[in-house]
């Protein structure tokens, strides 16, 4: 298992009933994708999904191994990971949060914005923070170019938005 080859998706955040299994608050857009998973990564162990459904904003998931309130428990507060082939290829402008830390973002006059530290997740879209403090809003007419393998970014400000911030 090469460690770079990871990504994070989810951690286990409690357990659901007294089977064994766990719940999951997913980091990505799409949690169904946990239904469509054979195995996952938690602490560098590899574990081997029976079964797995959306419930509200999280995923139940059984694990092969994992059996009765105890095991579960012991569960809790492990992130989730997987190899990022696994998940398949993204569709164009749509980015892994980790691929988006550290990139430099930049005003579409040159001007060096930060680079981003974390992405909020608002629901309608997200938003990029910057080291600097400046919040960009990850919409199509603010985000003008993305070159992840030089981590690198234009964007086009709404007027008035730096001097918000």
């Amino acid at each position: 298992m090469a460690m770079a080859n990871l990504i994070e998706i989810g951690k286990i955040v409690n357990t659901h009933g007294i089977r064994g299994e766990v719940k999951v608050t997913p980091w990505c857009d799409d949690p169904t994708i946990y239904c469509d998973l054979s195995y996952f990564y938690a602490a560098g162990q590899k574990y081997e999904i029976l079964r797995a459904r959306v419930h509200k904003s999280s995923v139940i998931i059984e694990l092969d191994g994992v059996v009765g309130i105890d095991a579960a428990i012991a569960m809790r507060n492990k992130v989730i990971t997987i190899e990022r082939d696994v998940l398949g290829d993204l569709d164009d402008g749509v980015y892994y949060i980790c691929d988006l830390i550290g990139v430099a973002v930049e005003n579409d006059d040159g001007q060096a914005l930060g680079n981003i530290k974390d992405v909020i997740k608002t629901g309608s879209n997200d938003v990029y923070v910057l080291t600097s403090g400046v919040l960009v809003p990850a919409l199509k007419d603010v985000i003008l170019e993305v070159d992840i393998t030089e981590k690198r970014m234009t964007v086009r400000l709404p007027d008035g938005l730096l001097d918000l911030n």
